[in-house]
């Protein structure tokens, strides 16, 4: 069974743009793949701590030598990574925040890069033969050939750090300006093309 893991980001709720088209690749996705599965992990709604010292100490070391703290600090790293691991193709909404990706993004990120579960040993990738959408929503244009291409971090960083974890196949959809400013619900006519494409390809 193909299992999509379908990731959102953004505070807004009824009028965030990326959950309105992360939402849209998953209805589009549900009707390419009638037997499979969505797994929707809102990392709002997530309580998502910030590696600390019992966290590093329990993804460094033995299960068998874990503090109750590092137990707990492990938990949710633990949830998410089997998650990640589960599916066969994943879609990230996420707006841009000061040129790269909200916090709660980043502290996802850092739970799920595990040596020995996400990442080999030997820092090889261990999420093979899965692909990856990402939609960007942004009040700015960072599309190829503006003025502010070269500020937009968020998209190296993220296709960095799943092709790290051994996704090959990423697909970026910037859903920014010219069309900045619009209403989440118009969303779906500029964007919804490319996304309704990548759902279903």
């Amino acid at each position: 069974m193909d299992t999509l893991l379908a990731i959102d980001v953004s505070p807004r709720t009824e009028t965030s743009i990326s959950r309105k088209l992360t939402s849209l690749f998953t209805e589009t996705w549900r009707a390419a793949h009638p037997t499979g599965r969505v797994l929707g992990r809102d990392l709002v709604k997530t309580d998502l701590p910030y590696v600390d010292l019992a966290w590093i100490g329990g993804a460094y070391t033995p299960p068998e030598t874990h503090s109750a703290e590092s137990v707990a600090a492990m938990r949710i790293s633990n949830e998410l990574a089997e998650e990640l691991l589960n599916a066969d193709e994943i879609v990230i909404g996420s707006p841009i925040y000061n040129f790269s990706i909200p916090a709660r993004l980043k502290a996802y990120i850092d739970h799920v890069v595990r040596v020995g579960l996400t990442v080999s040993i030997d820092k090889v990738g261990l999420l093979k033969a899965k692909k990856a959408t990402i939609i960007l929503a942004s009040g700015g244009d960072f599309s190829p050939g503006s003025p502010f291409e070269k500020y937009n971090l968020a998209s190296g960083y993220l296709r960095q750090v799943l092709g790290f974890m051994g996704v090959r196949e990423i697909q970026i959809i910037l859903a920014g300006a010219p069309h900045a400013g619009r209403q989440a619900e118009t969303a779906i006519e500029v964007f919804g093309e490319p996304v309704k494409l990548a759902a279903a390809a």
